[in-house]
Parts: C-alpha cells; sequence; structure tokens
C-alpha cells in the first residue's frame, strides 16, 4: 500500500508531514481501550478493503488518561481479532492539537462531546458517532467495560455499521 506523505526538513532532518488531501478522523471514548480502539480498527479494515487507505488518517483517543499507553481491553481485542479486525492502537488522551489536526472528530457518547468541546474543539467538528448511521435506534454506543461480554458484541454490531456508514458520507456516497 502506497501513502502519500509531504516531506520537510527541520534542522537537517526529513520528516514526513500529514497529507493535507486525507481525510483526518478521530474516534474519541473516555479511556481509549474499548469503543474508540474497536471504530478506528473497523475504519482502517473497511478502508484497506475497499482500496482507499491511502485517502485517510485515522487514530483513536480518550477524554481521560487512566490507561495511556495501555493496549485495548483484552474482551475487545478477541472479539475484534475473531472477525480479522485488527487494533493497533495504544491508549492515549485527547491532546488540544487534535482540535485542529482533525477534520472529523466522532464521540461515542454525549459526555465525552461534552468534555471536548469545553477543551475547545469546533462544534462543526465533532459528532456522536451513531450519528452516522440512520439506522441506529441509540444515540450513544454503551460502555461495556464494566459489562458482561454481551456488551463487547453490543457495540461491535453498532460500530460495524455505523463505521460503514461514515465512510459512504465521508467519501459522499449516500446510497
Amino acid at each position: 500500500m502506497i501513502f502519500r506523505v509531504s516531506v520537510s526538513r527541520v534542522h537537517g532532518k526529513r520528516l514526513a508531514m500529514p497529507d493535507p488531501d486525507r481525510i483526518k478522523v478521530l474516534f474519541v471514548c473516555m479511556g481509549n481501550i474499548c469503543r474508540s480502539p474497536l471504530a478506528e480498527g473497523l475504519f482502517l479494515h473497511k478502508i484497506n478493503q475497499r482500496g482507499i487507505a491511502h485517502r485517510f488518517t485515522v487514530d483513536s483517543c480518550g477524554t481521560g488518561k487512566w490507561h495511556v499507553g495501555a493496549r485495548p481491553d483484552h474482551r475487545i481485542l478477541e472479539l475484534a481479532g475473531s472477525h480479522g479486525i485488527t487494533l493497533p492502537s495504544h491508549a492515549r488522551q485527547v491532546r488540544v492539537r487534535d482540535f485542529e489536526e482533525y477534520d472529523h472528530i466522532l464521540c461515542m457518547d454525549d459526555d465525552n462531546r461534552i468534555d471536548l468541546l469545553d477543551l475547545g474543539a469546533a462544534d462543526s467538528k465533532v459528532t456522536l458517532m451513531l450519528d452516522c448511521d440512520p439506522d441506529q435506534s441509540l444515540r450513544e454506543v454503551p460502555d461495556p467495560y464494566y459489562g458482561g461480554e454481551e456488551g463487547f458484541h453490543q457495540i461491535f454490531t453498532m460500530l460495524d455499521t455505523a463505521t460503514e456508514a461514515l465512510i459512504d458520507s465521508l467519501l459522499g456516497d449516500t446510497s
């Protein structure tokens, strides 16, 4: 797979710069170990299957800092893996610069959305993830962390269809 990057020099060193033509998508939940890494992994899987990964920059983060540096929760890793989905991220906390760097910031729930707006994110960039999918009956992706296995399966199904709808929307395909 070929990714286009712009190259710049700082203090004589070559640095890869993000391609300004890429669509930049950031998925956000509270701890960045369940919902947002799953959304990121599903999105990456789908754009790779479509052969359009070169058109996107994708990441995930959390509003909290409890799990910074950690891999996703073992339950979501196992579930994603059973569907052939790789979750590449390590948890990180949202940064103010994310609000400038990303075109679309997809939150898993209203609390995360409010936190981002309070930190200075532009309302026009911040959307609830399930608002991307008109067939969803809920507005928020429930946090499965303290629940049982069924909660993880529920969010997998929700995010699977919502990421598909998001990609179609970003590409301008509403069919």
